[in-house]
C-alpha cells in the first residue's frame, strides 16, 4: 500500500509518499505529479516514508527527476539506486 499526501505552498507542492513503492502506484503518482505541477509550481516528491522501491518505480522516479520533479529525502539504499545506471 502506498499513501500520497499532498502539501502545498505558495510556489510548490510537495508529494509525500509512505509505504511500498511497487509498479501499479506508478499511474497513480504520475496522477498527483501532473496535478501538482497545474500552474507552474515546483514539484517535490518525498521519499522518506517509503519503505521500499521496485525497479519499475526505480525508472519511473528517474524520469520524474529528468523532468524537473525534486525527490527528496530518499533512504540511502533508494538513493543508491537512482545514482546507479540503468542495466540492459
Amino acid at each position: 500500500m502506498l499513501r500520497i499526501t499532498r502539501l502545498s505552498a505558495d510556489d510548490e507542492v510537495t508529494l509525500k509518499l509512505e509505504g511500498k513503492f511497487l509498479a501499479p502506484w506508478i499511474d497513480e503518482v504520475r496522477r498527483a505529479c501532473a496535478e501538482a505541477a497545474g500552474g507552474s509550481r515546483a514539484v517535490r516528491l518525498n521519499l522518506a516514508g517509503v519503505t521500499f522501491v521496485d525497479s519499475a518505480c526505480i525508472d519511473f522516479l528517474r524520469g520524474l527527476a529528468d523532468r524537473g520533479v525534486w525527490i527528496t529525502e530518499p533512504s540511502s539504499f533508494v538513493s543508491e539506486l537512482l545514482r546507479m545506471e540503468a542495466r540492459p
